[in-house]
């Protein structure tokens, strides 16, 4: 038993960790998978604090994982692990029956898991916490109570200091389908054997005074201009194979709504400064200001792209500005503004405005 309680305590600790590590790796794509809950909850006054939430929720993981593993507190530890995964399990079992929500976001963008995956995963973590739990008083810390506190001082303010780089630099293992060497174009085909949903839709509408509902396929015989409408409902009858293209909906357009993607997309060398918003704009002018007087010298094409065209226009004069929709520009830059060195559709380098001098650098050298 004894053995046995080590190794359950070794890979319960070992999965927190790594899976808040990976977390930490990206904090902002864990906020934007919190918002996604909060939206289909109607919970929208919760948005602006997904992020302090992600980033307590990553530190939280790793440091109960280095708990379990040396064995420190372990009546507190193994309550705290118990909520925990009862609260995932709960999360994850609403995507899996609702439907509402595709992923769960468990393990990030590098180990995309489906919701079914998720919730089995979820189910296995809260048997093994439960074996802790109940075996809580034979397990006793391997460690002086000093050093114990070390080693969870230590995580703690790693796991924060990591997280406080990556959201200023870019996160340092890159899982997003615009990470550097991808193909922009190769990333936005749809897969071979790529079956999608089928729906069925239901439509609402109202004829003196009373409300009809009915599907596409059996609109009533005397449909005409009487018939007020209420709602449209998509019910999934079919679910497709999960299989899509990794980059959807990315578009750039120029100020009088042309789309340019296609003509960008033949550019031998150019760069490309995503900027979702300009809250912070005070903040990156300067390194931008910096790049673009070396861009210059090097004859390189600079263009802005942004969902924010109102403040773009106010601030910036002298780039040509390109619309992108702002949920395409949260997975392709997380960090507001992330610099582009494109050749045609591929990107060749990205950095964070934080990261200026060696963006600079890659100028010079870019044969």
């Amino acid at each position: 038993m004894k053995y046995f309680l080590l190794i359950v305590r070794w890979f319960v600790g070992i999965l927190f960790i790594f899976s808040g590590l990976i977390k930490a790796n990206d904090p902002l794509g864990l906020s934007y998978k919190m918002q996604e809950f909060f939206e289909v909850w109607g919970w929208h006054g919760l948005h602006d604090y997904t992020l302090s939430l992600a980033i307590v929720l990553n530190v939280f993981e790793i440091v109960a994982g280095i708990a379990v593993i040396i064995g420190w507190q372990m009546r507190l530890v193994n309550w705290l692990l118990l909520l925990l995964i009862l609260a995932f399990t709960f999360l994850t079992a609403y995507a899996l029956f609702s439907g509402k929500i595709k992923t769960c976001g468990c393990f990030g963008d590098c180990i995309p898991l489906t919701s079914a995956q998720s919730f089995i995963k979820d189910l296995v973590l809260l048997c093994l916490i439960l074996v802790l739990f109940y075996y809580q008083k034979k397990m006793d810390s391997h460690f002086p109570s000093l050093l114990a506190i070390c080693f969870l001082t230590i995580g703690l303010l790693g796991s924060a200091i990591f997280q406080g780089y990556t959201l200023k630099h870019l996160p340092i293992v890159d899982c997003l389908p615009f990470k550097k060497e991808n193909n922009i174009l190769q990333q936005m085909q749809t897969p071979a054997g790529a079956i999608p949903d089928s729906f069925a839709l239901h439509f609402v509408y109202q004829k003196n005074g009373k409300q009809i509902s009915f599907d596409q396929a059996h609109f009533p015989d005397d449909f005409d201009s009487t018939y007020i409408y209420v709602d449209r409902k998509d019910e999934l009858v079919k679910p497709g194979n999960g299989l899509k293209a990794a980059i959807t909906d990315f578009s750039l357009r120029t100020l009088l709504d042309t789309d340019t993607t296609a003509a960008l997309f033949e550019s031998q060398k150019y760069v490309l400064i995503l900027a979702k918003d300009f809250d912070h704009y005070n903040d990156w002018k300067n390194s931008i200001a910096d790049i673009l007087v070396v861009a210059k010298i090097h004859k390189l094409s600079v263009l802005l792209v942004t969902a924010d065209v109102k403040s773009a226009v106010e601030k910036i004069s002298n780039l040509t500005i390109l619309k992108c929709d702002a949920t395409v520009l949260k997975t392709a830059a997380r960090v507001t503004p992330t610099i582009f060195f494109m050749q045609k559709a591929t990107i060749v380098e990205k950095y964070s405005y934080a990261d200026a001098s060696s963006a600079m650098n890659f100028i010079k050298h870019w044969n």
